[in-house]
């Protein structure tokens, strides 16, 4: 296409060759000296990540060929790290696509980089091919989307059916602006849905993305510790939350997909984020870590404590009661080969006109929230779905508890693996509220 069209790493001539820069990626540099001497302590193994990264798309390939289709086309950077494990700014690329990824069911992978930035990918094997992106969104293109859609369209066609099964190629998608998806009919190639066959590759965890795991929710622990030993009257919650998300960069973490994080009568209902409001002793600080940590893992639980020691009062201990019962009774009910459907009708949860509830009972946790989602019985005919429950899920469990006359809520979340032999707890941090 370009100058820049270059063939897989390791074929490249030095000193242009692409393995001249591998070393220089912060995946590669990786974990500092004391986060793996605290790993090392915890008796915690290592993620073998160029099996991870093989895992992952042979998973991704799986599917597209269970699903029909003769490939993916991904702009989700959490995709593109699913696939390939590269990233570049993937904060600022969910909002602004400038860079995807082409997988073929049964060919190449081709990673269209960013800003001549494919030394950021060297060091993943399962990449193929670079090619300079084009982007479709008007921060680059401006009003010129209609023909710069026409280009890349007839590009992408081109390297589609060039690995294509079919006579008319069908191309998994998840997201695409509505000008690339007529460029790409235009060339007749039928355009499938794919967020769910994504979901579907990336439900059933590898050993070394567990391992993986358990190396960010160690490191996780050990976030909240720094932020519960500044955790006494008269912090404020923002300085909490700060205190969390300094330690998660630290760890080798990535973001927080969310600072919520609330004390007192903020508690009640569920979602407020972390403010300049000072935490008072006796009210009840709870918080939902969110957090991509180490290996670009999500950790994602929850706890509540109440400030200044002490006693809580009836309230505090009332909800505190039910959201840790409710989680305690639901985490058995995870078990391999059960429906959806039936997992929902004998999960626990107060009376929904009493009390204030979370979103979901449940949900998976990989790269991110994932699927799938449990809601109440209640929810069934609006928002349910079937499937099965599979060996090697991981997923969040979720209680909050907050009357509905007002006081307090408290909000708690474990994260657990789906084994043959029962669900097993991987989140450990102490549920205690005092």
């Amino acid at each position: 296409m370009t100058a820049r069209h270059r063939p897989k790493i390791g074929r490249a001539p030095a000193p242009d060759s692409l393995l001249d820069y591998a070393a220089r990626n912060r995946h590669e540099i990786g974990p500092s000296a004391e986060q793996l001497a605290d790993w090392a302590a915890a008796g915690l193994e290592l993620p073998n990540l160029a099996a991870m990264r093989q895992y992952r798309i042979n998973r991704l390939r799986e599917q597209l060929r269970i699903s029909e289709c003769d490939g993916a086309l991904l702009h989700d950077p959490l995709m593109i790290r699913y696939a390939t494990d590269t990233a570049n700014m993937p904060v600022w690329t969910m909002h602004n696509e400038v860079r995807h990824c082409y997988v073929a069911a049964d060919g190449p992978v081709v990673m269209f980089e960013f800003s001549k930035g494919e030394f950021l990918d060297a060091h993943s094997h399962v990449i193929d091919e670079f090619r300079p992106a084009r982007s479709l969104h008007p921060f680059y293109v401006g009003n010129r989307v209609e023909e710069q859609a026409k280009r890349w369209g007839a590009d992408m066609a081109r390297l589609v059916r060039e690995h294509a099964r079919n006579d008319q190629p069908r191309l998994a998608i998840d997201t695409l602006t509505l000008e690339g998806v007529r460029a790409l009919e235009a060339e007749g190639i039928a355009v499938i849905a794919g967020m769910q066959i994504f979901e579907d590759a990336r439900v059933v965890k590898g050993p070394d993305e567990l391992t993986a795991m358990r190396c960010a929710i160690d490191a996780c622990n050990r976030n909240i510790d720094d932020m519960r030993s500044i955790f006494e009257p008269g912090v404020t919650e923002i300085e909490l939350f700060a205190t969390m998300q300094k330690s998660n960069m630290l760890r080798f973490g990535e973001w927080m997909e969310c600072r919520i994080l609330a004390s007192g009568d903020r508690t009640n209902p569920w979602y407020q984020e972390a403010s300049n409001k000072v935490v008072a002793a006796g009210e009840i600080m709870g918080f939902d870590t969110d957090m991509v940590g180490a290996y670009n893992m999500c950790v994602d639980i929850s706890r509540s404590w109440l400030c200044g020691g002490g006693r809580p009062n009836s309230n505090q201990t009332d909800m505190y009661g039910r959201a840790k019962d409710m989680i305690e009774a639901n985490i058995g009910e995870f078990r391999v080969g059960r429906s959806f459907r039936d997992i929902t009708g004998d999960l626990s949860y107060p009376d929904p006109e009493l009390f204030h509830g979370y979103t979901v009972l449940a949900h998976g946790v990989g790269l991110c929230d994932e699927y799938p989602s449990f809601f109440t019985r209640e929810e069934w005919d609006d928002v349910g779905f079937d499937g099965e429950l599979l060996e090697g899920t991981v997923l969040c469990v979720e209680s909050f508890v907050g009357s509905k006359a007002g006081g307090e809520g408290v909000k708690l979340e474990e994260m657990i693996l789906v084994t043959a032999d029962g669900p097993e707890l991987l989140s450990g941090y102490s549920m205690d509220l005092a």
